[in-house]
């Protein structure tokens, strides 16, 4: 989008903003003439923002073995569905339970003085990932999966909706910085500073933050007495951005 402002000076200044990432903003003013013949300064500065994440998401394993395929496959059905009905008791609807990967393998076995490796039983794993938007919850969520059957934990991850409106207070703080550096080099070179010429921020998007990863396989989850303690962190947002300022010479 392209725009121009008349100033007192009767400059017109052609302002270009473009999104080139998620959530990266790229702006240039530039005033009159080539960059290169302006004399300029270029400062860099950050800004940090914190956001409470309100939704978060676990994977939840359901592994079992048996002699055949389809057995193991039958009764991973049976304790996948035991599963599912149980996080659906807790208010999670079907939308927020979903499959994320579903695998059967054959289990080797290795005879000790040598020889070919037979097929000794198989294993077969269905992955359900299950979202929320009440954090508070997540601990209930991981016992009630375990208790219903469920054997691993892969992940569980925290992450905000949206961080518009902190990620703007973050850019905010990263040009105050900028500035407050750029006037520091104006007025350690002997001029002051000018007009803004060229700004541009770049900030990589918040990933979901896994809080932690379990690989062992949890048993005699329903004896717990006490249940499965989850206190999510807050994530930062971090902008940088780099700026450039017309320099103004003393005058002698």
């Amino acid at each position: 989008m392209k725009g121009c402002i008349q100033f007192s000076r009767n400059a017109c200044v052609a302002a270009l903003i473009s999104v080139s990432a998620p959530l990266a903003l790229h702006a240039q003013v530039s005033a009159g003439g080539p960059l290169s013949a302006v004399p300029s300064l270029v400062a860099s500065g950050q800004g940090e923002a914190k956001v409470n994440p309100d939704r978060a998401s676990i994977l939840v394993n359901v592994q079992t073995r048996a002699l055949t395929a389809a057995a193991a496959g039958a009764d991973n059905a049976q304790r996948t569905k035991a599963v599912l009905d149980a996080l659906a008791k807790l208010g999670l609807p079907k939308e927020q339970l979903s499959t994320e990967g579903y695998s059967v393998y054959p289990e080797m076995a290795y005879d000790k003085n040598g020889g070919t490796p037979r097929v000794a039983g198989y294993v077969v794993t269905n992955t359900v990932k299950a979202e929320t938007r009440r954090p508070a919850e997540v601990g209930t969520m991981v016992d009630a999966a375990l208790s219903a059957g469920a054997n691993m934990i892969n992940s569980l991850s925290f992450y905000a909706s949206s961080i518009e409106e902190p990620r703007r207070q973050a850019i905010s703080l990263a040009v105050a910085n900028a500035r407050a550096d750029a006037e520091a080099m104006a007025r350690a070179a002997g001029g002051s500073l000018g007009d803004l010429i060229e700004l541009t921020t770049q900030g990589a998007t918040v990933p979901p933050r896994p809080m932690y990863e379990l690989s062992a396989m949890r048993k005699g989850v329903a004896a717990m007495a006490e249940p499965t303690p989850v206190n999510p962190e807050q994530q930062t947002i971090n902008v940088f951005v780099v700026s450039r300022w017309r320099f103004i010479p003393a005058a002698h």
